[in-house]
């Protein structure tokens, strides 16, 4: 079952709505001690990156997650929280993947936030991205980008500059899309993210 990391900082209703339309059972994480009662967790969350650690902090969620064995899934600012540091608020963030999180303006030409479909490049044959073509589109909303890295990143996205579509490290993954917004190809990354052992 999949724990979902209550921190008041997600869009939490449309990613249990997508949750029920591919069968996954999940609970909500609201204390540490709830982290046990799941084999996988996903962290949510919209909004302003430096914001939602200050609440992860006071959650007193922040610590635990690097502890965090199983299969963990941070999506949009879910998925920032897990690097080294943001731009948004100047912010030191979980740092379990060494990536910043930089903001799009002053290094591209396009209009921010970068919102709607756009294709990724499936990168090191990430199993997050099984039964899912190269190059599927998914939907995007964010002015805020992780760095593309050749080691940490899963799949690539072109909006004026390359930057991370998702992240992986061990049993960690990050998705910058919301895949619970991304039709079938999302909806088949959150079963993907259920068989991760």
């Amino acid at each position: 079952m999949i724990g979902i990391i209550n921190y008041g900082a997600g869009n939490i209703f449309s990613l249990t709505a997508a949750l029920d339309r591919v069968g996954l059972t999940y609970g909500m994480v609201n204390k540490v001690k709830d982290i046990d009662q799941y084999d996988r967790i996903i962290i949510p969350g919209v909004g302003h990156a430096g914001a939602a650690m200050e609440k992860l902090r006071a959650s007193g969620l922040a610590e635990c997650i690097h502890t965090i064995q199983k299969p963990v899934l941070g999506i949009c600012v879910g998925m920032q929280l897990l690097t080294d540091f943001s731009e948004e608020g100047q912010a030191d963030l979980l740092a379990i993947i060494p990536l910043k999180t930089l903001h799009f303006d002053q290094k591209i030409k396009e209009k921010v936030p970068h919102m709607g479909w756009n294709s990724i490049s499936i990168r090191n044959d990430n199993p997050l991205f099984s039964n899912i073509e190269d190059n599927a589109y998914f939907y995007f909303v964010h002015s805020y980008f992780i760095e593309y890295d050749e080691e940490y990143t899963a799949a690539s996205c072109t909006y004026g500059v390359q930057f991370s579509a998702a992240i992986s490290k061990g049993n960690v993954y990050g998705v910058q899309f919301h895949p619970e917004k991304s039709g079938k190809a999302g909806e088949q990354l959150l079963v993907n993210f259920s068989k991760l052992s």
